[in-house]
């Protein structure tokens, strides 16, 4: 399993340690220094069967700086994505991958599935 996370986000923090605690093996990935690409961005959102939306990172600085929330809805889901590739803070943060399960957030009845 693929973990991506913000090492100083304590929602991050808190999942690693439910991962460590549930014993479940990832590969830790900083979404800070090593971003989504566009083509991982595009086949996570299409596996996941999530909104585009639930893949930005709404309560970040950037996201706020940018005026995002005004913005998105004119922009078409590549012009979306593309923003999102541009920079890791903008992303939702964690994402797991495993498989073909793409969880974006941590809710821990969610990510039970990965048991």
């Amino acid at each position: 399993m693929l973990f991506i996370c913000y090492p100083k986000c304590t929602t991050c923090q808190k999942a690693k340690k439910w991962l460590d605690d549930n014993g479940i093996h990832y590969e830790l990935r900083d979404i800070k220094t090593d971003n989504p690409t566009l083509a991982e961005l595009t086949d996570w959102y299409k596996k996941s069967g999530l909104p585009l939306k639930r893949f930005f990172n709404t309560s970040g600085l950037l996201y706020k700086s940018l005026d995002l929330k005004n913005k998105l809805a004119d922009m078409s889901e590549q012009e979306q994505l593309e923003l999102l590739a541009t920079d890791g803070m903008l992303v939702k943060r964690p994402i797991a991958i495993a498989d073909d399960k793409i969880l974006v957030g941590f809710k821990e009845a969610e990510w039970t599935e990965l048991k």
